[in-house]
């Protein structure tokens, strides 16, 4: 069966993108770096973040750089997780964004979405999830209560 993997292209060593995600995410690992010489900068990568599977190569600057047209989807079940990956991705660097969206310090963007979105905006009352859906319109990180209280109301 064929399979599909991200494949991220850096302008750097990937010593320090890999040293950086593997921290946020537990269980993460980096089984496969290749270098260009014995010793020398990281050329390719394979690491896995929660199960999935990323490529990362440093392309040099020909093709770096990130846009919102793709993102990393988080799915998360707690506000403590959103607090916290929020806080992690954006240090030294990130940037926040709207609904759920950051940039990370590379500039790779990510969607930290706690699974309660889902129901709340797939809601077959459709009065009650559009509320939900203004409420986020208005946030940057997602914030759980007020999205519900938001659905409640």
């Amino acid at each position: 069966m064929p399979s599909i993997t991200p494949f991220l292209w850096f302008d750097t060593d990937l010593v320090e993108p890999i040293t950086f995600y593997t921290s946020i995410f537990p269980d993460a690992s980096s089984p496969d770096l290749r270098r260009t010489v014995d010793d020398g900068p990281i050329f390719a990568a394979t690491i896995e973040l929660c199960g999935q599977h990323l490529m990362l190569l440093n392309g040099g600057p020909i093709h770096a750089g990130f846009t919102e047209s793709i993102s990393l989807f988080v799915s998360v079940e707690s506000q403590e997780e959103i607090d916290d990956l929020w806080e992690r991705l954006t240090v030294r660097g990130g940037e926040p964004g709207r609904c759920g969206w950051l940039k990370d310090r590379y500039g790779l963007s990510w969607q930290i979405v706690p699974t309660v979105l889902g129901t709340l905006l797939g809601s077959s009352d459709r009065i009650r999830a559009q509320q939900a859906t203004d409420a986020m319109m208005q946030m940057g990180k997602l914030d759980t209560a007020a999205l519900q209280a938001a659905y409640d109301r």
